[in-house]
């Protein structure tokens, strides 16, 4: 690992968005459910975090579709000017750029309004690339229940219309950000393995933004995966006082192992950035009334949006991925289960899923 951004130095460097380099590749490839990249991001060196997959937020939420046509059209453009970066439309591409040195981005919406009232909008997307889609970004809509709001009315007409195409297109469906009700539905309305790819137990973390014992046994069952996700409010454990480590996050990955025996339904989604997180002073897509995901974890940890120190203390920077292996080994799990839960579980549904 080389010393600018990463490990001991990681508290001293410019933003969350900044990550240290890795002199050598990790062992497997890793994936990362939920990034969020910006214009000034280094993608030149995004081959040497330690990551083979970045699945790549593409848009904001409730934009328009011609912004999200644009955005696509964009994201094409700029990854022509970086011969280590790829495009990720299969498992298999993730593994032959891993295997070339390289990474992949794979496109993904966090929300469904952009699809307005026409679900087969999300085939032309996938046709244009997008491989992976939130239904519902906290809000209620046309689609489904939202994660912080005061109701959760499950899947409409539409929001069902949505699943059935997602499935024929080979669009994987992500449970993040839903309500309980609607998260629930997601799981037996698919056809096929959906993925929460930055969400954590709610049974050690109460929060509306984590998920009950009950979805992630669905889950399971189902095939799918859930992305634990470091980033603090969601691994914050109420009346600590304390910025969360990583030793607490590794507690949601045992958690989730004892509930199902097994690591195959875990896989990670750290919610990082690549760049500069907008400045904001609170969740730009809510409205007064939602439900607080953040809570009492910014009245103890700062709130400027772009500071590591809002992700868990240990794993605030890919840099560190290698300590994050060597603490799951001294949790006792074997290289089977960490290559699992760094990216191979997650793989495995995509190998499944993806089409084109």
């Amino acid at each position: 690992m080389s010393g600018e951004g990463g490990g001991a130095h990681a508290a001293g460097r410019a933003h969350r968005g900044v990550h240290g380099t890795l002199d050598a590749p990790l062992p497997f490839p890793v994936v990362d459910a939920c990034v969020q990249v910006w214009d000034d991001a280094d993608l030149a060196v995004a081959h040497r975090h330690g990551v083979a997959c970045y699945a790549v937020t593409t848009w904001w939420p409730r934009v328009p579709f011609t912004d999200a046509l644009a955005a696509l059209q964009a994201w094409r453009a700029r990854l022509d000017g970086h011969p280590t970066l790829r495009l990720a439309l299969r498992a298999e591409h993730v593994r032959a750029a891993w295997r070339d040195g390289h990474a992949t981005l794979l496109l993904a919406s966090q929300d469904g309004e952009v699809l307005g009232d026409d679900p087969e909008r999300l085939a032309l997307l996938q046709t244009l690339g997008v491989r992976q889609l939130i239904p519902a970004y906290n809000r209620n809509n046309r689609l489904c229940g939202g994660a912080l709001d005061v109701t959760d009315g499950g899947f409409s007409a539409l929001g069902r219309r949505v699943v059935e195409v997602a499935a024929r297109v080979g669009v994987v469906l992500d449970g993040s950000h839903l309500g309980p009700r609607s998260a629930r539905q997601l799981i037996d309305l698919s056809e096929q393995p959906v993925v929460f790819s930055h969400s954590n137990p709610a049974a050690v973390m109460p929060n509306p933004r984590n998920v009950s014992d009950e979805v992630i046994r669905a889950l399971a069952e189902r095939g799918g995966v859930i992305g634990l996700v470091n980033w603090g409010p969601l691994v914050y454990r109420q009346g600590t006082l304390r910025r969360p480590t990583l030793s607490d996050f590794l507690d949601l990955v045992d958690h989730v192992a004892d509930l199902l025996g097994d690591t195959r339904a875990i896989g990670l989604g750290t919610d990082f950035s690549l760049g500069s997180y907008p400045l904001h002073a609170r969740d730009p897509w809510a409205t007064r009334g939602y439900a607080d995901a953040r809570g009492e974890h910014d009245t103890v940890v700062t709130t400027w949006p772009r500071a590591p120190e809002r992700f868990v203390a240990g794993f605030d920077d890919y840099a560190q991925l290698p300590y994050v292996i060597d603490a799951l080994a001294g949790r006792g799990y074997d290289a089977a289960a960490i290559e699992g839960i760094m990216g191979g579980n997650l793989l495995r549904v995509y190998e499944r899923v993806m089409r084109g």
